[in-house]
């Protein structure tokens, strides 16, 4: 594995450009290749140090980028290379610039069901070539289904920190994944399997087709109750125009029993994406996505970003004050206990030349200074990247004012 590492200084060969994502250890850069001069994704992964837990493990790292070195698919992102540096590890991406699929169809005023089942057919296409290679995804959600770019409708699945390579003899269970796409053998700590990625597509479909999410509850454990005993429905106001072809594409995906799941090659080869005769073919042609309720429920997951950006600007409030109140104590601690100094020294304790750390003042935690630091960063950065993902000019100042969104939620 280390010959997949590059030692070199990345800024040798790439130029790198703006943020495009950050998740929780990892920033997602734009690079350009300074010879050839093509544009590439490039992922900073923060490497844990020591015992610490600020990082990714090194073998998580590593188990990424051993299921990037697998793929090769027209629907899959692909893998360039990797570079390896004393704080980070970075993975040179393929640039996939077109936005989340969702987001390209909510600006549609129209969508049959067969071009909704055409992009769900690159969907499995895409999760063929993974599971082909025993490779399970366990993240699929509409954040992580992407178009290569502004002009094509070519699908990407990207993300694939949480896959991993397993087999019909292993045994592995792990709570993992996004609440309202997870399949029940995740909610019941069960064995996982090739069909969990199966369950996924299932609940990626029916929002697709109707707007709503089959098994959202106002609670997490609500939403692990609906999932766990299948407490769906086909709601006949969200699913009027909808064929009997997809409802049932669907009903064969929302099985609690794995081995009794659609599997990939099933879903490829039901009719709703392969029809063998010509009234399943007109049948699609003539169904239509919901697709204002559609909009709604993209409306809704937008105001709910914001109302995280609102949050966030709140945590990152509370964490300077904390911070501003630690260091202030702090000082107060040191002016104290440093009474019996010289006039001389005092001066350049009130002008701010000692610092509450360097004098080893009563009440100043080092630890806490740093974790408080930390937070503030992480907050900025995401604020930042939903900050852009809003599509406001300026800088934070510009998210904090409240936007009409936020004065009307959608229904």
């Amino acid at each position: 594995m280390d010959s997949v590492f590059k030692l070199e200084p990345f800024e040798d060969n790439y130029e790198v450009g703006e943020d495009l994502g950050s998740g929780h250890f990892a920033v997602v850069r734009k690079c350009i290749h300074r010879k050839t001069r093509q544009a590439f994704a490039a992922k900073f992964i923060r490497k844990r140090r020591g015992g610490g837990r600020k990082g990714a493990k090194m073998e998580d790292i590593v188990k990424e980028i051993n299921v990037l070195r697998c793929m090769n698919h027209p629907n899959v992102i692909s893998l360039h290379e990797v570079y390896d540096t004393k704080q980070e590890v970075i993975l040179v991406l393929e640039l996939v610039s077109g936005g989340e699929l969702f987001d390209y169809i909510s600006e549609k005023e129209a969508l049959s069901e067969e071009e909704a089942s055409a992009f769900i057919k690159q969907i499995l296409e895409g999760l063929k070539h993974l599971h082909d290679n025993s490779i399970v995804h366990l993240d699929l959600k509409p954040e992580n289904i992407m178009l290569l770019d502004r002009t094509s409708t070519k699908i990407k699945l990207i993300d694939f920190g949480l896959a991993r390579k397993i087999n019909d003899k292993d045994d592995v269970r792990a709570m993992m994944g996004t609440a309202e796409f997870i399949a029940p053998e995740v909610v019941s700590f069960e064995p996982l399997s090739l069909a969990t990625d199966m369950w996924s597509v299932g609940v990626i479909t029916y929002i697709l087709l109707s707007g709503s999410s089959p098994f959202l509850g106002e609670t997490l454990q609500e939403t692990y109750h609906n999932i766990t005993a299948l407490n769906f429905d086909f709601d006949h106001d969200l699913f009027q125009n909808t064929s009997d072809l997809a409802k049932d594409f669907i009903k064969r995906l929302f099985i609690k029993n794995p081995r009794k799941r659609g599997s990939v090659n099933d879903c490829l080869n039901h009719p709703w994406i392969k029809p063998s005769e010509p009234r399943e073919a007109i049948a699609r042609r003539s169904a239509m996505i919901n697709i204002d309720n559609f909009k709604s429920f993209m409306a809704r997951k937008r105001w709910k970003q914001s109302m995280r950006v609102v949050s966030l600007c709140n945590r990152l409030t509370k964490s300077i004050q904390l911070r501003k109140s630690t260091d202030t104590l702090s000082s107060r601690n040191t002016l104290s206990s440093r009474n019996n100094l010289d006039e001389e020294t005092t001066e350049e304790v009130n002008c701010g030349a000692w610092s509450p750390s360097s004098l080893g003042s009563p009440g100043h935690d080092p630890a806490l200074d740093s974790l408080v630091v930390e937070q503030e960063q992480q907050d900025v950065q995401k604020l930042r990247h939903m900050h852009d993902a809003e599509h406001h000019d300026g800088d934070i100042s510009a998210t904090l004012a409240t936007p009409p969104s936020f004065l009307h939620p959608p229904d």
